[in-house]
C-alpha cells in the first residue's frame, strides 16, 4: 500500500458529495493527483446493506488505489463499516477517512460531520473503534471548530485516539464556506501534533498551494472546489511545489478534457451519467466569453457525441 500522507508534499483531491465519482477521480489522477477520495459514505447505509450506498465503493477501470470517506457518529457502526469497506476493496483500499467537517444541516442534525467537534470524547471513541479493525491508516478531515476555534485541542484528541493523519479545513461550521480560510489554525495544529497534517481551504492554484505549505508547515495540501472544471490544477500545483515551469492548457485542451469527461461518464454510467455531467460542464467554461449559449446546448445534448460536436464546433467562436 502506498501512503501519500508520508510522502513529500502530497496533493490530494477532497471528497465532495456529488462530484468525486469514478470518472472525476480518474481525470484528477491523470493530472498528477496523489490520492483521491470517494464521496462521503454513510456508515449506517453500509451496515444496513443499502445498495445505493454500496455503489459509492465502486472502483473505476483504471483505479488501483482509493481512499474512502465515511460519516457517522456511532463508534460500533463505524467499525462495522470499516470491515465492509476493507472486505470490498481489499488491496485497492489506501486509507479510510472520517468526515468530521461537513457543515450541511442534514448531516449535523444527526450528530455527524462537524457536529462531532462538539463532542471530542465521542470523536475519539470513533477513531479508537475503527483502528481496532482497520487494515489501513485511519485519517480525519475536520474544521476549525463548531462556532469557535477548538481545532488544536480536537486534533490532540484525535492523535491520542490513534488517527494516522489529519486534514484541516480552517473555517468553523458556522462560517460554512464563507470568508477566508484561517491558515494560522493549520499551523497551530501542525505544531501541536506529531502526525501528518494536510491543509485544505482556498487552494486555487500553484501559488496558493506553495504559500500554504510555506506559511503553515503542513505536510501537504488538499484541493476541493477549485478542481471542479479544472482537473489540471494538480499538474499546476505539482510544478509549483517542484519549482518547475508550468504552461496552462489552451482553450482547445480544456475543451478536450471536458469531452473526455463526457465520454467516460457515458461509458461508466450510461444516459443517466450525462444528467450528472451537467453540474461539471459549465465549470469547464468559466472565464470564457460567449459561453452562455453553449451551456444551453450542452444541457440539451442527448449523448457524449453531441457534446463533443457542440464543443468542437464552438471552439472557433469562443474567446477567453
Amino acid at each position: 500500500m502506498i501512503n501519500p500522507y508520508t510522502s513529500d508534499h502530497p496533493v490530494l483531491l477532497a471528497p465532495m458529495a456529488g462530484y468525486t465519482d469514478v470518472v472525476f477521480r480518474a481525470l484528477c489522477t491523470s493530472f498528477g493527483c496523489d490520492l483521491t477520495f470517494t464521496e462521503m459514505i454513510s456508515a449506517k447505509g453500509l451496515t444496513f446493506g443499502n445498495v445505493k450506498t454500496a455503489q459509492y465503493l465502486s472502483l473505476g477501470a483504471d483505479e488501483d488505489r482509493i481512499a474512502v470517506q465515511l460519516f457517522g457518529h456511532e463508534h460500533d457502526r463505524m467499525a462495522d463499516a470499516v470491515k465492509i469497506v476493507s472486505d470490498h476493496l481489499g488491496p485497492h483500499l489506501n486509507c479510510i477517512d472520517v468526515n468530521m467537517g461537513c457543515p450541511a444541516q442534514k448531516i449535523v442534525s444527526n450528530g455527524d460531520g462537524s457536529a462531532l467537534m462538539r463532542t471530542p470524547a465521542l470523536a475519539g471513541r470513533i477513531i479508537e473503534a475503527m483502528k481496532t479493525v482497520s487494515p489501513v491508516p485511519v485519517t480525519v478531515k475536520f474544521r476549525k471548530g463548531w462556532d469557535d476555534d477548538t481545532c488544536v485541542s480536537f486534533a490532540k484528541v484525535l492523535e491520542q485516539s490513534g488517527a494516522d493523519a489529519l486534514c484541516l479545513h480552517p473555517r468553523t461550521r458556522e462560517q460554512q464556506y464563507r470568508g477566508l480560510a484561517d491558515r494560522s489554525a493549520i499551523g497551530a495544529v501542525k505544531a501541536a501534533v506529531s502526525i501528518p497534517v494536510i491543509g485544505n481551504g482556498d487552494i486555487t492554484g500553484g501559488e496558493s498551494a506553495v504559500s500554504m505549505l510555506r506559511e503553515t508547515g503542513c505536510d501537504g495540501v488538499m484541493v476541493g472546489r477549485a478542481a471542479l472544471g479544472r482537473p489540471w490544477i494538480f499538474r499546476e500545483i505539482k510544478a509549483a511545489i517542484a519549482n518547475e515551469p508550468y504552461t496552462p492548457p489552451t482553450l482547445a485542451e480544456r475543451l478536450e478534457v471536458a469531452i473526455r469527461h463526457a465520454e467516460r461518464i457515458e461509458q461508466e454510467k450510461g444516459p443517466h451519467g450525462l444528467v450528472e455531467l451537467r453540474k461539471h460542464l459549465p465549470r469547464y467554461l468559466y472565464g470564457i466569453r460567449g459561453s452562455a449559449a453553449l451551456r444551453t446546448k450542452l444541457n440539451e445534448a442527448k449523448n457524449a457525441a453531441e457534446i463533443r460536436a457542440f464543443l468542437l464546433d464552438s471552439h472557433k467562436d469562443i474567446t477567453i
